[in-house]
């Protein structure tokens, strides 16, 4: 199964209304960054056992670690969770700049380092979420 089946089913997978918000956001992903590539992560270890929600990655992103070493990774995550949706902007330098900057006009949101939480789509102004996620983009493509 390719990228996009996985994503299909995983976002098909999903309880209503989390499936209609996961596609909608899926949709204004793609649509602020055209082309770029698809990951997908079933949040399984090489054992098999679950370590993780599963994730829909968006861009290209290297991990820098402390030790030297690198991992190629996605920017943008979009991951359902027990109480809602979670997007992930990673490479942020500046842990409180997501909060900061974009945390008090997005709406119901927690917002931490590089993770915005929400229950619903409509509890959110997505245009501030699309914002926060070029913004991601931008510093993590300047790196």
């Amino acid at each position: 199964m390719n990228v996009e089946e996985q994503i299909k089913e995983y976002i098909a997978s999903q309880p209503e209304p989390k499936r209609s918000d996961m596609q909608a956001l899926h949709h204004l992903i793609l649509q602020a960054l055209p082309g770029c590539k698809l990951w997908f992560d079933n949040g399984k270890n090489s054992e098999g056992k679950i370590v993780s929600n599963p994730n829909i990655g968006y861009g290209f992103y290297t991990i820098k670690y402390a030790d030297g070493k690198t991992r190629d990774f996605f920017q943008i995550g979009l991951s359902a969770n027990t109480t809602g949706i979670s997007v992930y902007i990673l490479g942020i330098k500046d842990k409180t700049y997501l909060a900061q900057t974009f945390g008090k006009e997005l709406g119901k949101a927690s917002v931490t380092g590089y993770c915005i939480k929400f229950k619903n789509l409509k509890d959110i102004n997505t245009d501030i979420l699309e914002a926060a996620i070029r913004y991601g983009v931008e510093v993590t493509s300047e790196n």
